[in-house]
């Protein structure tokens, strides 16, 4: 029997999961979690073996609490399922630790079989999802993406500046933006990346080989 625990903010869909999920056999829900905090004090309560985590909720988000739940041990399996297929969800959530994920629009058989899947350590990917990925990483956009999924576009066009040696004046200038808006992306740059510093945002921003001219 796979052990499922189910995190989503919203009561309407916890209650169609477990009326899908109530049908198979060897899939048996054990708990549901409305917050991304109460999701972690019941996997470390009831040791499910998949989490169905939802991205968006209070209190904590379904990306920060995957990568609290890797941190268990053992870790269950994390597969999202969510209505965010950008990008930046995809990867921040593969880059935190999730073994599948689902687009809020599956059917049932494919959510089941994303369970089992991850329950034996394998990785699951929706058909709109798997297309988003191979298209990231087929037309290079991986190569500098990957490494920081969690910042956008603009935020990494800002951060490669940074790590080429560049002052906000000389970014702002470069970008066409506002020195205030340079001193806004360096600031988020700088909680997502959880440095201090720009030195050190300037160190991670290398080893991933951001900053060649």
């Amino acid at each position: 029997m796979i052990r499922v625990v189910v995190a989503d903010d919203h009561p309407a869909f916890r209650r169609g999961l477990e009326l899908m999920l109530d049908d198979v056999e060897d899939v048996e829900l054990v708990g549901e979690a409305e917050t991304g905090a109460r999701v972690l004090e019941l996997v470390a309560g009831l040791g499910p073996d998949v989490v169905l985590m939802d991205l968006r909720m209070p209190e904590l988000d379904g990306i920060e609490a995957t990568r609290r739940i890797g941190g268990l041990d053992p870790a269950p399996g994390v597969v999202v399922l969510t209505m965010f297929e950008d990008d930046d969800s995809v990867f921040a959530a593969m880059r935190a630790g999730a073994r599948g994920y689902l687009l809020k629009g599956a059917e049932q058989d494919e959510i089941v079989r994303a369970i089992r899947a991850c329950a034996a350590g394998e990785a699951i990917f929706g058909p709109e999802i798997a297309a988003r990925v191979i298209a990231h990483f087929s037309t290079g956009a991986g190569s500098r993406s990957a490494a920081f999924p969690s910042l956008t576009e603009r935020e990494r066009d800002v951060l490669e500046r940074v790590a080429m040696g560049r002052g906000n004046a000389a970014i702002a200038h470069e970008l066409m933006i506002s020195l205030k808006t340079v001193r806004n992306h360096v600031s988020n740059i700088l909680t997502k990346l959880q440095v201090a510093d720009r030195s050190a945002a300037i160190v991670k921003a290398r080893e991933a080989g951001l900053g060649g001219e």
